[in-house]
């Protein structure tokens, strides 16, 4: 059921598909939207779980927004949508931004989520090398070189190697304003702060697009793999977008993953 839930200078677009299973919160990449996960959210609910996914504030359906975008911002209307919802230690499955947002979530409060699957998203807490750090200085004022009406497809041209789902980027990217996407990505690049003692406290699955080329996923998340003691899952023919790009792949990482739990409680 699709409804909007009112946060601070937003009324976000939620689709909670209700149902006594166990939750799981699905938190899109910048400049995307919820039609990005429809695959895995059909194949969930068929599962039995309750799935809720949602335009982020400054996203898709989610507009206008009046408020700041900024990191934290992002964390407080998360953790107040679940309250909203009455979600019970969710699972959370963050892409990209979605993953910045949801490890900060899972650091602040680990107690209150019951697993973490990050898809093509970089380590916040990972150690970051000098090029590393100048890639991301140099990232938004790239970003601002591009012309407003430009920028759509080269983001879709650059997260996704589909034609299918590089016109459904295109069609998420064209929703967000240049101004407002500049700022979500001065958010995303916020929540990288290395912490070369942390441990992730909650299940973790780590999900990688073979093709993604953007930032330094492509080199942070496998380090994240070994620096946690577990594998990644890498989605052939896919790129930084693989719930798009390769969708019945990244399904069933999803699905095998939380069947695995269940087997655990």
């Amino acid at each position: 059921m699709s409804h909007r839930v009112p946060l601070g200078g937003c009324d976000v677009l939620v689709d909670d598909g209700g149902g006594s299973g166990s939750s799981v919160l699905f938190l899109h990449g910048a400049g995307a939207d919820h039609v990005m996960f429809d695959d895995q959210v059909d194949a969930l609910r068929a599962n039995g779980h309750r799935v809720v996914t949602w335009d982020m504030r400054a996203h898709g359906r989610s507009r206008p927004n009046t408020a700041e975008i900024t990191g934290p911002q992002f964390v407080a209307d998360v953790e107040h949508l679940i309250r909203t919802l009455d979600l019970d230690e969710p699972t959370l499955i963050g892409h990209s931004l979605g993953g910045n947002i949801a490890q900060q979530l899972v650091r602040r409060r680990p107690t209150a989520y019951s697993a973490l699957i990050v898809i093509d998203s970089t380590w916040n807490t990972g150690p970051l090398s000098w090029w590393e750090r100048r890639l991301l200085k140099l990232a938004a004022p790239g970003l601002r070189l591009i012309p407003a009406g430009s920028l759509p497809g080269v983001m879709a041209r650059a997260s996704a190697v589909t034609p299918a789902a590089q016109a459904d980027l295109r069609r998420a990217f064209s929703h967000v304003p240049k101004n407002d996407f500049l700022a979500i990505w001065a958010a995303t690049t916020s929540f990288v702060a290395p912490d070369p003692g942390y441990r992730t406290p909650v299940p973790l699955l780590l999900i990688r697009g073979e093709e993604d080329g953007t930032g330094n996923i492509a080199q942070a998340m496998p380090a994240w793999a070994a620096h946690e003691g577990i594998g990644e899952v890498l989605i052939p023919g896919a790129g930084h977008v693989p719930s798009q790009d390769a969708p019945e792949a990244v399904t069933a990482a999803i699905t095998r993953f939380l069947t695995s739990l269940k087997g655990q409680r």
